[in-house]
């Protein structure tokens, strides 16, 4: 079981959010912090005064600082094949950028974004207020906001928060944060189809994790047509497999309706498999 990982942030120049001015990272481990790493950083680009306000990093600040390219060595041992951790997408966005930007090479690792994790551990967060800020003042973390090493800190504090008040550890979190907000959206939705829709006649099955509710999804389908089951069965003709299921299974540890459809499909049983991006094609062209 995972028990190590890495919290990562950066302040930025301008809008450019390769424009890296700052990093902060911060080592986690067995619950307690074993390394805290930062940098200046000379973005060679221009500050904006928004930017310059919010966090006060200037160009006087990083005159005689290293370059992204010169940082990015220390940046990536600490990286490297680790959990990465950061509050909202904003962070790893800025590293991808900044990475292409200078025609560096990528960084092998699992990226965790703990205002996902916020939204699922703790109901009152789930729509909004999940803001790292916000989180820390009622969870009693202390923080001082827009400072690279102190984001990265109490990003890594809110996920061991989490991880106490669920009992959800890091590994079942990496999974966890794929899955709808509120889990009875998963629950298995059976539906009539419109018999005058373009698919009327298809069954349907929904697996993985999908970036509808199941609600959402099934309604679709119907109205396309099709009739919603909760499982595979000789019936079946379509299975819809989450995006991110795809991605990650590669052909190993399918869900069991996954299996289930490919037995049957084996057997000659007309079953078409899609993932949810294609099924979203479909039945919109059947609108």
């Amino acid at each position: 079981m995972a028990n190590k990982f890495v919290a990562i942030d950066f302040e930025t120049a301008n809008a450019n959010l390769a424009s890296i001015c700052q990093v902060g990272v911060v080592t986690f481990e067995d619950g307690r912090i074993v390394d805290s790493w930062g940098a200046l950083v000379n973005p060679q680009d221009y500050f904006d005064w928004i930017n310059v306000d919010i966090h006060g990093i200037d160009e006087t600040t990083v005159k005689d600082s290293p370059t992204f390219q010169q940082i990015y060595a220390a940046m990536m041992d600490r990286l490297r094949d680790q959990i990465v951790v950061s509050h909202t997408s904003f962070d790893r966005t800025a590293l991808s950028q900044a990475i292409a930007k200078h025609n560096l090479a990528g960084i092998s690792c699992r990226w965790l974004d703990s205002a996902r994790v916020v939204r699922r551990a703790w109901a009152q967060w789930a729509r909004s207020g999940y803001g790292l800020g916000n989180v820390c003042g009622t969870l009693g973390i202390p923080f001082t906001a827009h400072d690279a090493v102190e984001d990265a800190r109490a990003a890594g504090e809110v996920l061991l928060h989490a991880i106490r008040t669920t009992g959800i550890g890091l590994d079942g979190w990496m999974t966890r944060v794929h899955q709808p907000v509120d889990l009875r959206s998963a629950m298995p939705v059976a539906m009539k189809g419109n018999p005058d829709g373009e698919l009327a006649g298809e069954e349907i099955v929904f697996t993985g994790a999908l970036t509808l509710s199941r609600c959402e999804a099934a309604a679709l389908a119907a109205k396309a047509g099709c009739e919603v089951a909760a499982g595979v069965r000789k019936t079946t003709t379509l299975l819809v497999v989450g995006d991110q299921d795809i991605r990650q299974l590669a052909g190993h540890e399918k869900s069991i309706k996954h299996r289930k459809a490919e037995e049957l499909i084996a057997k000659g049983r007309p079953i078409r498999i899609l993932t949810e991006s294609d099924f979203l094609r479909v039945v919109h062209l059947a609108d």
